[in-house]
């Protein structure tokens, strides 16, 4: 036994108190998945439906970290061509395109208008750039459903109004679409996916180390992962057995290695925080806008829900990554650049919320935290010289929550070499919710309305449940929160969602912390406590 395997078997009893089981007690589940974020939940997704057995396990809970962070956005990344990322941009708007499919309950198409600073970058240089990004996902053979870019006249007009809520001095401009996306609620939609095919999904749960141990078939056969994984809340342990295990914990890929006994990696992960402030909505047309600051950076402001407007992102590298902030420097600098646009400008006391979260982006040795790649890296470890081989580690560095599915499959690509039986099909384009579409969406929306709620309420139930929302108040709503969120969600979320928490339920699974009036939040609050009680 290796001295670093001596310390981590160590840590191992400390903190579960028990020696880890033989192999013989348990069967080995095919995939052990760490971390229950967008990538952890699309990997134990397409595994699952593959034939693949899964166990995912989540310290915290789903969506709690980076995937509920993000910019709310299914987009290609416009800045990226600047960087000749090309391949990135292409696959993401291809995915863009699948996704709008695959969830339409939670992503929905978006125009942003492009403001033009004529001393920041020259017309042609955005018209060429958006000539590449109406066509660059359509060259992989997806099909492109959302207009094109054009040039735009900011002034109001009978017909538009491209400029709303802009400074007069802006005139000219360009529009063009992406998406938006319930980030943390596609979390959860993948990881019951993952669920209703079959896979074990664990929130509260933590991944404790793992070894590499003989498998029973033989001394010429491959390895297999002996893992210890902890309840959080009960401190019990338990040994499991995996065929292979995926690292997916975000934030923590590279700390997590600590934990298992495998050859030390070179491999490094540059921590990049972004951040975002929430303010009143600073104009009552539905677009979005994507500005340009002197630095050379992007910031977007883009329609929140009804009454807000969301405002980022930062890029700024950290050591710290467990409890991310916005900084006094950030708030700053976002509302700098917005009041450079906006007519009527922004102050401290407008922020009604603030978030930050870390991107966990493979470090490509570029000292810009805006230049390094937003693309996703996978490192495979099979410690081949093991007898009959290792069991396979396979390591996810970076991503962004646009191309999770793409993750996925290649994930899956690299880890089918050593699982013959499994699926070498492609499927995840089908959707979460089997035969949703705008159109049936909209249905029951009516229906829920036909119940006796109000459209508001029905609207959000449907953009949050898709087609499940009529289960969720099947014995009736109880008490509805200004027509935000009911009493019978509670249980639901409880029961059907992983969610044992006040902030689980409120911010990642509803947003109702923001949605909700002040008065109403302590009731709310009290209602959720005596259900978890």
């Amino acid at each position: 036994m290796t001295a670093r395997l001596q310390r981590r078997a160590a840590s191992v009893r400390y903190h579960c108190g028990m020696q880890s089981a033989p192999y013989s007690q348990q069967a080995p589940v095919d995939l052990l998945v760490i971390g229950g974020g967008i990538n952890g939940a699309g990997i134990a997704r397409d595994a699952i439906g593959r034939g693949l057995s899964v166990l995912l396990v989540e310290k915290d809970d789903l969506a709690a970290h980076t995937s509920q962070w993000s910019s709310k956005l299914i987009h290609g990344g416009l800045r990226y061509l600047e960087n000749y990322e090309f391949r990135l941009v292409g696959e993401a708007l291809a995915e863009r395109e699948v996704l709008l499919r695959v969830a339409p309950h939670l992503i929905r198409p978006l125009q942003f208008v492009l403001p033009h600073e004529p001393h920041l970058r020259p017309k042609w240089m955005l018209r060429a750039g958006l000539f590449l990004y109406d066509r660059l996902g359509g060259w992989s053979g997806q099909k492109q459903t959302l207009p094109k870019s054009f040039a735009a006249n900011l002034r109001k007009t009978a017909e538009s109004n491209w400029g709303a809520g802009l400074k007069a001095k802006f005139t000219d401009g360009f529009v063009y679409s992406d998406a938006q996306v319930n980030d943390a609620r596609l979390v959860v939609e993948n990881a019951k996916d993952a669920r209703a095919r079959g896979a074990d999904v664990r929130v509260g749960v933590r991944f404790v180390g793992a070894q590499r141990v003989p498998a029973p078939e033989g001394a010429n056969a491959r390895s297999i992962w002996q893992a210890t994984i902890e309840d959080v809340a009960t401190g019990a342990c338990e040994t499991v057995h995996a065929r292979a295990i995926v690292n997916a914990s975000g934030p923590w890929v590279k700390a997590l290695l600590s934990s298992i006994d495998t050859p030390t990696t070179r491999e490094t992960v540059k921590h990049v925080k972004g951040s975002h402030i929430i303010v009143p909505r600073v104009h009552e047309s539905p677009h979005a806008y994507i500005l340009q600051n002197s630095d050379g950076r992007i910031v977007f402001v883009i329609p929140y829900f009804e009454r807000f407007s969301l405002i980022g992102t930062t890029d700024v590298p950290v050591a710290e990554y467990e409890t991310p902030a916005i900084t006094d420097d950030e708030t700053q600098y976002l509302l700098d650049l917005a009041n450079t646009y906006l007519a009527k400008s922004l102050t401290r006391d407008d922020i009604v919320a603030t978030y930050a979260g870390v991107r966990p982006l493979y470090d490509d040795g570029d000292d810009n935290p805006s230049a390094i790649t937003r693309d996703y890296t996978l490192k495979l470890d099979t410690q081949a010289d093991s007898p009959g081989g290792g069991a396979p580690l396979l390591n996810i560095y970076g991503g962004k929550i646009t191309t999770y599915r793409k993750l996925a499959e290649h994930a899956i690509e690299k880890l089918l070499p050593f699982f013959a039986n499994a699926s070498r099909t492609s499927w995840t384009h089908a959707p979460l919710q089997g035969g949703a579409s705008p159109d049936t969406l909209a249905e029951v929306a009516q229906a829920l309305q036909s119940r006796g709620l109000t459209a508001a309420y029905a609207n959000r139930l449907m953009h949050r449940y898709g087609l499940a929302a009529e289960s969720v108040i099947a014995h009736g709503t109880g008490e509805v929160f200004d027509d935000t969120f009911s009493e019978a969600e509670i249980p639901y979320l409880r029961d059907h969602e992983w969610s044992r928490s006040v902030d689980s339920m409120l911010q990642r699974r509803t947003k109702t912390n923001l949605l909700a009036g002040r008065e109403s939040l302590p009731r709310i609050h009290a209602a959720i406590a005596s259900a978890l009680s």
